[in-house]
């Protein structure tokens, strides 16, 4: 369990050093995001037979840092417009 939450912040992390620009992220965003993104990295690498969905292999870990940066900007995306709605009302 702590070595799923230790990779998860390391891969959010790579994510955010990877994506350019700034991001308004705290360490539990980047945790979070980073834990969603290994998930997804672990049931690719799970469904191309490379390796189980709890077990780190290189093709998970890349999947999973993609995954996550796919995940800032949709976090970014969303963050963007609930400040521009609030503007408007």
């Amino acid at each position: 369990m702590i070595g799923f939450i230790v990779a998860g912040l390391v891969i959010g992390a790579l994510a955010r050093l990877i994506k350019p620009g700034k991001q308004n992220l705290g360490l539990l965003a980047t945790l979070l995001l980073g834990l969603v993104g290994s998930v997804i990295g672990g049931l690719v690498a799970n469904l191309l037979g490379t390796g189980d969905i709890f077990e780190l292999n290189i093709l998970g870990f890349i999947v999973a840092v993609v995954a996550a940066v796919a995940l800032i900007g949709v976090a970014e995306g969303l963050a963007g417009r609930n400040r521009s709605r609030s503007r408007t009302h």
